[in-house]
């Protein structure tokens, strides 16, 4: 029977890695039953890719993606860009045995700007025929904003319907947060996806002060941002018919991750994520 894999987005455990180190952290991965990570915001410095290949060795952990910009998020903005670090970035992969890496977001001076958009999606289709060569598939993360609609069809069809060789990650909370249901769109695009993360969607609680009832425009603020990342099954998604879409459309790595834990340990909150997959039955993709 096909099977896909659970994994981490290590995005969520930034802190955990600057705290505990890459290795003690996968090693907690390990423990919570997760097999694969996602590598993203974490420094891939020489001590950080040795570390994490260890670890995977160590503790049968796979390294399914690694994250790299394709320009800065912003102009002059430091950092590894595979624009700059083009050979770097390929080396860290292939250390870690990794074959896809993704982009993380669009930078933030384009968004709003579909031309501009459109001109960076074209880069990243080459950057993609270049990052072929090397054995290493190049994937494009969604949020909200590529939901925006042009003469009725979405900004993130339009990025579909104009490439070829880039693949998309898609994010089940920020589909149904750009008003779509995730299911349909994993079935638009069968065969451009590897890579799905899973998050639910829950309205948080809103906590409203005596100050804010003095301010329309604070209380408002609040008042639309009650949305929350939540664990999986913690919120309205119905995960057994996305993963299903999911399998059927082409992923193998579902991702688990949180992009804020509320205070909340983020190990706690994988391993909440983690008990409702197995409640789902899907313990053997552990």
């Amino acid at each position: 029977m096909l099977k896909g894999k659970f994994g981490v987005q290590m995005m969520m455990l930034k802190g955990k890695v600057e705290e505990l180190g890459a290795y003690e952290t996968m090693r907690k991965i390990k423990d919570l039953g997760y097999r694969s990570v996602e590598v993203s915001q974490i420094p891939m410095t020489p001590e950080n890719v040795a570390e994490l290949k260890r670890a995977s060795k160590d503790f049968d952990i796979e390294i399914a993606a690694c994250s790299a910009a394709l320009e800065p998020n912003m102009p002059g903005m430091p950092g590894e860009t595979l624009a700059t670090d083009f050979e770097k970035i390929v080396n860290d992969c292939k250390i870690l045995n990794c074959n896809y890496l993704r982009i993380g977001m669009l930078p933030l001076h384009l968004m709003g700007n579909k031309d501009k958009i459109m001109e960076f999606i074209q880069k990243a289709e080459a950057m993609a025929e270049k990052l072929a060569e090397h054995g290493i598939e190049l994937y494009y993360h969604n949020h909200h904003i590529e939901f925006e609609q042009y003469d009725g069809e979405t900004l993130l069809d339009i990025m579909k319907n104009h490439t070829s060789k880039i693949g998309f990650e898609l994010d089940v909370h920020w589909i149904h947060r750009g008003g779509e249901n995730p299911v349909d769109v994993i079935n638009r695009f069968e065969n451009r996806i590897s890579l799905i993360h899973l998050k639910d969607y829950r309205i948080g609680h809103l906590d409203v002060t005596e100050e804010d009832l003095k301010e329309r425009q604070r209380f408002w603020a609040k008042f639309t941002n009650v949305i929350e990342f939540a664990e999986v099954g913690q919120g309205s998604l119905d995960f057994t018919a996305i993963i299903e879409a999911g399998l059927k459309s082409g992923a193998k790595y579902f991702l688990v991750e949180q992009d804020d834990t509320y205070g909340r340990d983020p190990f706690d909150c994988l391993q909440t994520s983690a008990e409702h997959l197995r409640k789902l039955g899907y313990a053997d993709w552990f």
